[in-house]
C-alpha cells in the first residue's frame, strides 16, 4: 500500500509531461479553427497536426466536452479528414540574449532576415506570471525620446506606458522610428504586428536604419500571418523587453499595434464561439488588452525598465472606438497623431492638446511643466478665435491675451516639427522650449 502511494506520488510531482501522451484524430475544419477528438491537452498548450506536407503546429484555444479547439500557426492547407493529431509533452519557448541585438524574427522566435539560426543560452516561457505591483519601482526620471515636442511638452518617465493613437497614414511609423534612433534606452524590442509585408522592410531598412538595428530587436508578424502567430507576435515582443530589463537595462519597447492584437485575439475568440459584445469584440478582447500592457514597466530592485509606446489604429479617427477607449484606460497617457497636421505638412503630426503624459508632474522640475502647461493654453487661446482671426472679425490690442498667442504660434508650431532624421536630445529641447516662450518687448 506504501509503495502504491509512494508511485502516485512520484507521478504527480512528474508532471502532465511523464504521462503517456494519447494522438487524437481531425474530425472538423470550421473557418480558422481545427477541431479534433480522443486526445487530452491544456488550454494554451501545443498539438502537432498531420498534413499532406508534413507536421503543422496549432495551439489549444478551448474545448467542448470531449473536443478540442485548435487554433493552427500557419495556413491549414493540406488538412485532411481524421488527420492524427499529437499533443507536445513540453513548450519549445523562446530565445533570449543578446545574441538577438540587430536581428529580425517571427512570433515564435525564428529568424526572418537570412542570417543563420539563432543560438542562445537562454530560452523564455510565452506565459510568465505578473510582476507584484508593490514590488515595481515607482516612475521618477525623464526617458530622452529624441522627439523635441515630446520631450519638452509630453515628457515621458522610465517605465511609463503610452499609446500613441492615429488613424492611417499620418506618419506613426515614422514616429517610432524617429524615437528609436534618437532615445537613451540601451535596448529597443520593435513588434510589428499586423502590418504590411513591405512596410516591416521599409521600416528596417529605411526608418530604422543600420545603426539603430545595431540596438534593436524586431519582432515581426505581417498581415498575412495566423491571428495565432499575430497574437504570439505581441508576447514574444513583451518577453524579449522582460528579459533584458532584468538584466539591468533600460528598455524601449515600441508595439505597432496594439489594435492588430486585439483583432487576432477576436478572430479567435469568434472562431471558437465565444459571443460578440462590444462592436463585435469578444470580452476576452478587453482582458487580454491589460494583462498584455501591465507586462511592461519597471521592475524591481536590481532590475531595469521597460518603456512601452503602444500605437492604437483609430477607425476612421474615431478617438471613442473600443479599443482606443478600452487602451486609453490602461495606458499612462497617450499621444494623439492629427490627419489635420499631416495634412498640412506638420511632422511629426502630434496634437498637443489631444494628448497627455499622465507621469510628467511627477518627473519634471516646476518650470518645465509651467513651460507645458503655457503651451498648451497659447494653441488653446489660438484654436478658438482662428475663425474670427481668418474672417478679420478680430482687431487686434482687443484683447492682449489673443494678440500674444498669435505672436508666439509660428515659433511654436516651428518648435512642434521636427526632421525624420534629426534628434533633439532632451536638455536641448527645454531650452528651445524656453527660448520660444520669451516674449520680445
Amino acid at each position: 500500500m506504501l509503495a502504491l502511494e509512494e508511485r502516485l506520488a512520484q507521478y504527480k510531482t512528474q508532471g502532465l509531461s511523464s504521462r503517456p501522451v494519447a494522438s487524437g484524430k481531425l474530425v472538423r475544419v470550421v473557418g480558422l479553427t481545427l477541431e479534433a477528438t480522443g486526445c487530452k491537452a491544456p488550454v494554451g498548450s501545443l498539438c502537432k497536426v498531420e498534413t499532406m506536407s508534413g507536421e503543422m503546429e496549432a495551439e489549444v484555444v478551448g474545448f467542448s466536452g470531449e473536443h478540442l479547439f485548435l487554433m493552427p500557426s500557419e495556413q491549414t492547407a493540406g488538412v485532411l479528414p481524421g488527420a492524427k493529431v499529437t499533443p507536445m509533452t513540453e513548450e519549445a519557448g523562446i530565445p533570449v540574449g543578446m545574441e538577438l541585438l540587430g536581428r529580425v524574427i517571427d512570433g515564435v522566435g525564428l529568424p526572418l532576415d537570412g542570417q543563420g539560426p539563432i543560438y542562445t543560452e537562454q530560452k523564455a516561457a510565452f506565459h510568465v506570471s505578473a510582476i507584484n505591483p508593490l514590488l515595481r519601482k515607482p516612475i521618477t526620471e525623464p526617458l530622452d525620446v529624441g522627439l523635441k515636442s515630446v520631450n519638452g511638452l509630453l515628457t515621458v518617465g522610465k517605465g511609463q506606458r503610452i499609446g500613441l493613437f492615429a488613424g492611417s497614414g499620418v506618419g506613426k511609423s515614422v514616429t517610432l522610428g524617429m524615437m528609436t534612433r534618437g532615445t537613451t534606452a540601451q535596448v529597443v524590442v520593435v513588434g510589428l504586428i499586423g502590418e504590411r509585408g513591405r512596410e516591416v522592410k521599409e521600416f528596417i531598412d529605411e526608418i530604422l536604419g543600420v545603426d539603430g538595428r545595431q540596438r534593436a530587436v524586431v519582432v515581426a508578424a505581417p498581415a498575412d500571418s495566423s491571428p495565432l502567430m499575430r497574437l504570439k507576435g505581441c508576447q514574444t515582443a513583451l518577453t524579449i523587453a522582460e528579459y533584458f530589463r532584468d538584466q539591468g537595462l533600460d528598455v524601449l519597447l515600441l508595439m505597432d499595434s496594439l489594435t492588430r492584437f486585439a483583432q487576432a485575439q477576436r478572430e479567435i475568440a469568434l472562431s471558437v464561439g465565444e459571443p460578440p459584445a462590444t462592436k463585435g469584440y469578444p470580452p476576452s478582447v478587453f482582458a487580454k488588452l491589460p494583462a498584455l500592457v501591465e507586462r511592461a514597466g519597471n521592475g524591481g530592485d536590481g532590475q531595469g525598465s521597460i518603456t512601452a509606446f503602444f500605437t492604437v489604429l483609430t477607425e476612421g479617427d474615431d478617438l471613442q472606438d473600443p479599443i482606443a477607449d478600452a487602451s486609453r484606460a490602461i495606458l499612462d497617457g497617450h499621444i494623439v497623431l492629427s490627419r489635420e497636421l499631416a495634412d498640412a505638412g506638420h511632422y511629426p503630426a502630434i496634437d498637443v492638446e489631444k494628448s497627455v503624459s499622465r507621469v510628467m508632474p511627477q518627473i519634471t522640475s516646476e518650470e518645465h511643466l509651467f513651460m507645458s502647461k503655457a503651451v498648451r493654453q497659447i494653441l488653446s487661446v489660438c484654436r478658438k478665435n482662428q475663425d474670427l482671426v481668418s474672417i478679420g472679425a478680430y482687431k487686434a490690442g482687443s484683447d492682449p491675451a489673443i494678440d500674444q498667442a498669435f505672436t508666439l504660434k509660428p515659433k511654436i508650431d516651428a518648435f512642434l516639427q521636427q526632421q525624420m532624421k534629426e534628434t533633439v536630445p532632451y536638455d536641448m529641447s527645454i531650452n528651445m522650449l524656453k527660448h520660444v516662450l520669451q516674449v520680445e518687448s
